[in-house]
């Protein structure tokens, strides 16, 4: 599968899973969040050529896409996905609190999503 794809699989899943949870669907969120998960993890294995390969989500239309991008991509381009996430966190609702979170993690020392 090319990085692309996985790119694309990676968006789809993460839109999808915010999807399922606005419509209270645990089951079908929690089977995209594997999908999601599993692509990331099929980027990892392509190093940083993946990882940035995922940097084109950082412009995606959806703010859950984007929050998710550059949470996984925290110690690969600390600047730019911090930057996403802030800008996101200063809304309300679930994906700025979920970019809050990220950011929070990430101070304390705590956020594993993508470790060296």
């Amino acid at each position: 599968m090319s990085l692309d794809a996985l790119v694309e699989q990676f968006a789809e899943n993460v839109a999808a899973q915010t999807d399922a949870i606005w419509r209270g669907d645990a089951k079908a969120g929690n089977k995209h969040a594997r999908r999601y998960i599993s692509a990331f993890d099929k980027l990892r294995a392509h190093g940083d050529a993946g990882r940035e390969a995922l940097t084109a989500l950082f412009s995606h239309p959806r703010m859950d896409v984007r929050v998710m991008a550059a949470a996984h991509l925290l110690r690969y381009r600390t600047k730019e996905a911090t930057a996403v996430l802030q800008e996101a966190a200063k809304g309300e609702g679930f994906v700025p609190f979920k970019a809050g979170q990220a950011l929070r993690r990430w101070e304390e020392g705590t956020w594993a999503l993508d470790p060296e």
